[in-house]
């Protein structure tokens, strides 16, 4: 049978079909659209309604080849949402989590609710775009009296689509408002933060059957299927897609944003947890995403920009390989590079100010990027083992950011790992297993995880 993936991240979106046949997966990407957050008012935001399009236009692609998927699900970055009223109209502009709101409200918030006891609820990593803090910038805004209902930006796309509005879990723990232990919300933080219970509607675990498209939807595309909730936050369709391996997994969902960490059967929030800022969101399966944010190919990419398309990613790489090193090591994970006008003045600005060689050119730029990228890599993996009271002897590198031979030779170099790479459509891969498990060609995902390994080329490096 047949199922389609649409899998949208902060720079582009795709539509992945999969067909599942005699235990392996096959891929084809039919439709592709760009994506990145816009400027409305001063003011960083998602143009929904053209995601909306694209992924309409994405699904006539389907019917143009003469296919209907059995299934359809959407996954997206984490912690965005929606704010509906009563007539399920939005009530503003979906802000983009680069937007700089938070830097107040943030502040505010944990006035009311100190950090400490943030974590200790939620385990839910300190980052200034959680939902927990946008939430609260809609509140002095004076928005969050006008909602009624809060759906994630998948969530909202799945009821674009299939009129249903419902919330999935795994997008639902990356907000900072989930009660880590039970998986649920946690009403004692929204409460105290003064948030209203009504927006926060009942969690679905992926794999569930939102409902089927909508009459004008199926009329437009020329055929009806279901609407499947995936794990809609795309790091946890990622971390499902890491191929069966001998012991446990270490891995990094590699794209815009680098998550590394490994899976559990229970959150960690103790004190070293909390020093460590690592984050437990929710899997597959009842699964444990204990993992860190890290700034990943999103530097890569703005400086890519910035050079107005001038280099691709291949020439950006070989002029690092080809530079002599400076040496200079900076924290990615500072605010300063959440959306600089400028990356490479970023770049340059941190070096100075903390008395290192300051690169120059293009080259000595990406060799700062990718030898900061490696040595954090190394730093977290050490913290991971440290927290978990394991040891890992293999790190699998999965998603588009597996594709770069040579950052993933430096990954190997700072860590001293085993460092396997794909595959490259890791987060499609796992949107489509769960809904093949949800349809029942897949028992669950211990075999979902053979079958990635059936099917996908994973290479050693």
């Amino acid at each position: 049978m047949y199922y389609l993936a649409i899998d949208i991240g902060a720079s582009s979106g795709r539509h992945i079909l999969g067909e599942y046949k005699e235990g392996k997966l096959t891929l084809k990407e039919i439709y592709r659209f760009s994506n990145g957050a816009v400027k409305r008012g001063g003011k960083l935001v998602w143009d929904v309604e053209e995601l909306f399009k694209n992924i309409v236009a994405g699904l006539k692609e389907c019917g143009n080849l003469g296919v209907v998927p059995y299934s359809v699900g959407i996954d997206t970055w984490g912690v965005d949402y929606a704010l509906l009223d009563g007539d399920g109209k939005l009530i503003s502009e979906v802000f983009s989590y680069r937007d700089d709101r938070t830097s107040v409200s943030m502040l505010e918030a944990e006035k009311v609710v100190p950090f400490k006891k943030l974590y200790e609820i939620t385990g839910i990593q300190r980052a200034q775009y959680n939902t927990v803090y946008q939430l609260y910038a809609d509140k002095i805004s004076g928005k969050l009296q006008k909602a009624e209902t809060m759906l994630s930006i998948p969530d909202y796309l799945h009821y674009l689509l299939s009129g249903v509005k419902k919330n999935e879990y795994t997008h639902a723990s990356t907000s900072g408002l989930l009660d880590a232990k039970t998986g649920d919300w946690s009403w004692e933080l929204i409460d105290a933060l003064g948030y209203p219970r009504k927006i926060f509607g009942k969690l679905y675990k992926p794999g569930e059957v939102v409902g089927n498209l909508k009459e004008d939807i199926a009329k437009e595309v020329g055929f009806n299927t279901k609407v499947v909730f995936p794990p809609s936050h795309d790091t946890a369709s990622a971390v499902m897609a890491v191929p069966a391996i001998k012991g446990q997994p270490l891995y990094i969902s590699s794209g815009t944003w680098s998550l590394l960490g490994t899976e559990l059967s229970a959150p960690i929030t103790n004190e070293e947890a909390y020093k460590f800022n690592a984050t437990n969101e929710g899997g597959y399966a009842g699964t444990i995403r204990f993992l860190r944010n890290i700034t990943g190919m999103w530097t890569i990419q703005s400086v890519k920009k910035e050079l107005g398309g001038k280099y691709s990613y291949d020439d950006l790489m070989n002029l690092a390989i080809e530079c002599k090193s400076t040496g200079s090591i900076v924290n990615l994970n500072d605010d300063r590079f959440l959306a600089p006008d400028s990356m490479i003045e970023a770049i340059k600005g941190y070096c100075a100010e903390y008395g290192l060689v300051v690169p120059q050119t293009v080259g000595e730029i990406m060799d700062v990027i990718y030898r900061s990228l490696a040595s954090i890599y190394a730093e977290t993996i050490k913290m991971t083992e440290t927290v978990t009271g394991k040891t890992f002897e293999v790190l699998n590198i999965v998603g588009g950011g597996s594709k770069d031979g040579y950052l993933n030779k430096l990954t190997k170099e700072y860590t001293g790992k085993r460092v396997l790479a794909g595959p490259t459509e890791g987060t499609a891969v796992g949107n489509l297993l769960a809904q093949i498990i949800s349809a029942g060609e897949i028992k669950d995902l211990p075999e979902a995880r053979m079958v990635v390994k059936n099917s996908f080329a994973v290479i050693e490096i």
